[in-house]
């Protein structure tokens, strides 16, 4: 049993005898409702336990969302909150003022403050990590690498000499993945499927998109399978892993796809499913061990236009990590076909700020960088 269990479990326990803490914290299906009742930190319990309460807290609300009106009267109260992960924010930013010294919940204050663009607030909580531990590889890859996507490259070269001094050989692997990164951003899109795909230990791999709550499937995933189904047809040699879990009504993303893809007659002897992940870097992760399973050597991704970079980025990243386990190179060919959620392909080929940001995010998480210290990849 992994320390965030164990830690779950004890702090579960001590919070159900005295807050009546939802079962919702502890469920898999992300479809059950979010608990009524919010967790009233007590002042008369130990600074461990109100930290674990706070972190539990913040968990829930990443996971689930809840009553944001009862945490805001309850918890942080004199706080306006705008959504669920001023929760999270707000829960990471308390648990740091009980603990002022631990550096993971200051790591996930700032990965709370990333998510919801908060660049320069997770700039300075990164600092905050560098003035105690100036050392700390991962604050200052994290504090470098966001430096540099929000225009500062004088403090990205900063950083990268620092890490340099602290681990040559692992920041030149990092110099790698970032190199290879830029070159995806350059990634032109296909909007019809692509000429000259392999006939052989081929691919195709339809990324999911959330379920409704009754479990059906929204116009995104049919407008991604849409396309799927077109490479399908016409390379039947090749396979095709539908990747998504996150079930609604006992139903996942992988289950809901593949039940789509049969009854528009393709066999099911040629889906496979990955019905375990709940986000990219986990889609990339999960779909490139079942890649390996299955002696499938090249890929072709298919997902939305807005969400391709980061696709291909966390794949080209996952199938690494792949090779670097196995001591080999397997040197898989990943090309892609879009559903076009923009306008026009010369728009989904612009890429923002914002999309830089994510894409950076979701490969630092991919290469073992965990956003949330032992609580969340």
């Amino acid at each position: 049993m992994n320390k965030f269990k164990k830690k779950m479990g004890l702090t579960l326990a001590a919070v159900l005898t005295t807050t009546a803490l939802s079962a919702a914290y502890v469920t898999t299906d992300s479809s059950a409702a979010p608990s009524e009742d919010v967790n009233v930190i007590k002042n008369d319990e130990p600074t461990s336990d109100r930290i674990e309460q706070l972190t539990d807290i913040a968990m829930h609300f990443y996971w689930h969302g809840g009553d944001i009106k009862k945490a805001e009267e309850e918890i942080f109260k004199g706080i306006t909150l705008k959504g669920k992960f001023d929760v999270v924010e707000n829960a990471f930013k308390e648990a740091t003022t009980l603990d002022p010294l631990d550096n993971d919940l200051k790591i996930s204050l700032a990965s709370t403050q990333i998510i919801q663009k908060k660049v320069p607030e997770a700039l300075e909580t990164y600092k905050q990590v560098l003035n105690l531990e100036p050392d700390h590889y991962n604050a200052n890859l994290l504090y470098g690498t966001y430096s540099r996507v929000n225009g500062d490259e004088k403090t990205y070269k900063e950083s990268l000499a620092k890490l340099m001094q602290i681990d040559p050989a692992a920041t030149k692997e990092y110099i790698q993945k970032f190199e290879s990164t830029e070159e995806i951003m350059k990634t032109e899109f296909n909007t019809d499927v692509p000429d000259g795909l392999p006939q052989k230990d081929h691919a195709i791999v339809i990324l999911g998109y959330a379920l409704a709550d009754d479990g059906t499937m929204k116009q995104t995933l049919i407008e991604r399978l849409n396309a799927g189904l077109k490479i399908a047809e016409r390379y039947p040699n090749s396979k095709i892993i539908v990747s998504g879990g996150v079930p609604k009504q006992g139903v996942t993303e992988a289950g809901a796809m593949s039940e789509w893809l049969i009854s528009k007659g393709i066999a099911k002897e040629r889906i496979i499913l990955e019905d375990k992940s709940t986000d990219t870097v986990e889609n990339g992760l999960f779909s490139t061990a079942k890649l390996e399973d299955a002696g499938l050597k090249d890929v072709t991704l298919v997902t939305s236009a807005s969400h391709m970079r980061r696709a291909l980025t966390v794949f080209n990243e996952a199938s690494d990590l792949r090779d670097k386990l196995n001591g080999k190179e397997t040197e898989r060919d990943l090309t892609n076909m879009v559903y076009l959620d923009y306008p026009t392909i010369e728009e989904a080929h612009k890429v923002t700020k914002d999309e830089k940001m994510v894409v950076y995010r979701d490969l630092l998480r991919t290469s073992g960088i965990w956003q949330y210290p032992e609580l969340q990849r």
